[in-house]
């Protein structure tokens, strides 16, 4: 397992600079960034520039999309603009990512809600740092459509701990509230899950109590 440390950049160098940079992405510690800043270097310039030019474009045009509150380059996105999505499911995941797991599964015509995180009181993460006001609001509204909703947060303790309270503000709603099934492991992330696993898992879906 790298550090999280930085490296201290020096201003003049551009590898150090390019190195310092890289290390700030998550999971990338001093040596893969170093390893990923000499591959960069061995690249042609047209490879750095459509590089930076990615880096900017998706700066610029990726926004929140305004219903799931995933990214999006288009608002609706295409998901919740999709007509032939069941609108009567709603899985509730933490992160972006997790809706792009989910989809890849193919198991699933829904639409989503992403809360953009998960409670983390050691981490100082509260209900207020997460899109869980705007799921209550959501279903709370009258023309809510959703009757089934699926807390389909990752088996962590972080996620369980999410899908408690979750189940707890849900509850009183009326809605039919269901959680992934086993089959993913225990401190897993949905992200690094195979499409079976994570198909498998929606179908064997259970109840909440």
């Amino acid at each position: 397992m790298e550090k999280t440390e930085f490296p201290r950049p020096n201003r003049q160098d551009p590898v150090s600079r390019l190195v310092f940079e890289l290390s700030k992405l998550p999971g990338i510690g001093e040596k893969t960034a170093t390893r990923l800043t000499y591959f960069i270097l061995k690249q042609d310039v047209a490879y750095a520039r459509s590089l930076s030019e990615a880096l900017l474009n998706a700066k610029e045009k990726i926004v929140l999309c305004s219903r799931c509150f995933t990214f999006t380059d288009i608002d609706p996105c295409r998901i919740c603009s999709d007509t032939t999505r069941d609108t009567h499911l709603l899985c509730v995941v933490e992160r972006p990512s997790d809706v792009f797991s989910i989809e890849q599964a193919v198991a699933f015509r829904g639409l989503y809600h992403v809360l953009h995180g998960s409670l983390s009181p050691l981490d100082g993460i509260g209900p207020d740092d997460l899109k869980i006001r705007e799921l209550i609001q959501k279903i709370s509204q009258p023309e809510n459509t959703a009757r089934e909703i699926i807390i389909a947060t990752n088996p962590s303790v972080e996620g369980e701990a999410t899908s408690l309270y979750l189940s707890r503000l849900l509850k009183p709603l009326g809605v039919r509230l269901t959680k992934l099934a086993h089959g993913l492991p225990v401190g897993g992330l949905l992200e690094y899950s195979d499409r079976q696993t994570i198909g498998k898992a929606l179908q064997n879906r259970i109840e909440i109590h």
